[in-house]
């Protein structure tokens, strides 16, 4: 019986172990080695990548390329924080060469936004292989977008190795960004959470006019991917997209507090250990707030009293009180409304703290552009109600799913 028993456990653990193998997400790049490159064979290749470029034994997008024999790598792109990640967020990024590989490195993140003519002359081919974390003021996706347009413009094909979108692909929030507040911070005319895959999105962008010319595109798809999937159900590792968003969940609550964040009258956690996961300030009495914010009822999400001390940035070496935020079931949180809420509630509970009566006006541009409007700011600022920026800022969701949809490379 004992033996039957052990019999039976051994195999369960085969099939448990079988089946979590079966689900690991093959990105783009063990795709691309699994065909031995055949689209970049014989081309003369120019790659967009930083450390989250990488196969699943986490081996960099440039070796790979380098060493592949068939594969000419002859220049790398830099984003921001550059190809190796050896660069501070907003630090512009100057050319060089690559300390290992020796490649030049073209800087994509200074004074040069879109690759130039002379940085794309002898190539035939520019790859992209970024891990993405799915908010439109992300600028990875920008840079994506405009080196779109170059290659169109200079008649060089472009080649996108997909990866997962951490937010999974069904969760979209917030209104189109509108003309005048175009920036390298909304580049596109697309929601703040777009609900796709960087693969998906340069297709949606390539076919829906919003380049200033179409390009050459092939997206090399993911093995395994759907759009329910967390990240940490894809089976992948996970390396830092920017030095404040270290892990999977980090990228989960960006969009929770990081237009907030553009004001710069509170802390959201940059800066201590836990970046964009929470609110404080001196002056906010931390188990006050996270009553006032719980009883709002938020679906799906928690508020927690907290103490805080930051590191450096908003509030370096100060007592912070404030709240931390848990999303207690993600399926059901809005996530881009929470901080709507807590500007509410400051607002109700310490009324010559209201956001837009304190924040600095210089501060005012830099929201409206990861907003993607200025009508989030001044229709809020007028009662700093979120009731009445909802339908605003939900406005074009229903019609972007709709679009979207027919672009949609995964189930």
């Amino acid at each position: 019986m004992m033996k039957t028993v052990k019999s039976i456990f051994s195999l369960l653990l085969l099939v448990t172990a079988t089946s979590l193998f079966s689900q690991v997400v093959k990105p783009g790049i063990e795709v691309l080695k699994d065909s031995n490159f055949k689209i970049l064979e014989g081309k003369r290749v120019g790659l967009i990548t930083n450390p989250t470029g990488f196969d699943n034994s986490l081996k960099s997008t440039i070796d790979i390329l380098h060493e592949a024999p068939n594969v000419n790598l002859v220049a790398l792109f830099g984003p921001e924080h550059g190809v190796r990640g050896d660069v501070h967020a907003g630090d512009k990024i100057a050319d060089m060469s690559d300390p290992k590989t020796g490649i030049p490195v073209l800087s994509l993140y200074g004074s040069t936004r879109k690759p130039t003519p002379g940085m794309l002359a002898g190539i035939d081919v520019l790859v992209y292989d970024i891990q993405d974390i799915g908010s439109r003021s992300f600028t990875y996706i920008s840079t994506m977008g405009l080196a779109m347009e170059a290659a169109a413009e200079n008649n060089i094909k472009f080649v996108v190795l997909d990866r997962p979108n951490p937010l999974g692909g069904n969760k979209i929030e917030g209104n189109l960004a509108e003309e005048g507040f175009i920036s390298f911070v909304s580049q596109f005319k697309i929601p703040y959470i777009y609900g796709l895959t960087c693969g998906e999105l340069a297709v949606l962008l390539n076919e829906e006019g919003m380049l200033k010319a179409k390009c050459d595109l092939e997206v090399v798809k993911m093995d395994g991917w759907k759009r329910s999937m967390r990240f940490e159900e894809t089976g992948l590792q996970w390396v830092p997209s920017s030095p404040h968003i270290p892990h999977p969940s980090t990228s989960v609550y960006y969009p929770t507090s990081g237009i907030l964040g553009e004001l710069g009258y509170m802390s959201i956690g940059v800066g201590y250990t836990i970046p964009f996961h929470m609110f404080a300030a001196e002056w906010i009495e931390a188990e006050m707030l996270a009553d006032k914010l719980n009883g709002y009822k938020l679906p799906g999400l928690h508020f927690r009293p907290i103490h805080v001390k930051p590191f450096y940035s908003v509030g370096v070496g100060k007592n912070l009180q404030g709240v931390q935020l848990h999303i207690m079931d993600y399926d059901t949180a809005s996530l881009t409304d929470v901080q709507f809420y807590v500007m509410e509630a400051i607002a109700e509970l310490y009324p010559d703290k209201a956001v837009f009566d304190n924040a600095s006006e210089s501060r005012f541009r830099m929201f409206d552009l990861v907003s993607g409007s200025d009508q989030i700011r001044l229709r809020f600022s007028k009662r700093h109600k979120f009731e009445d920026i909802k339908d605003y800022w939900y406005k074009d969701v229903d019609s972007f799913r709709r679009l979207a949809k027919k672009y949609h490379l995964y189930k």
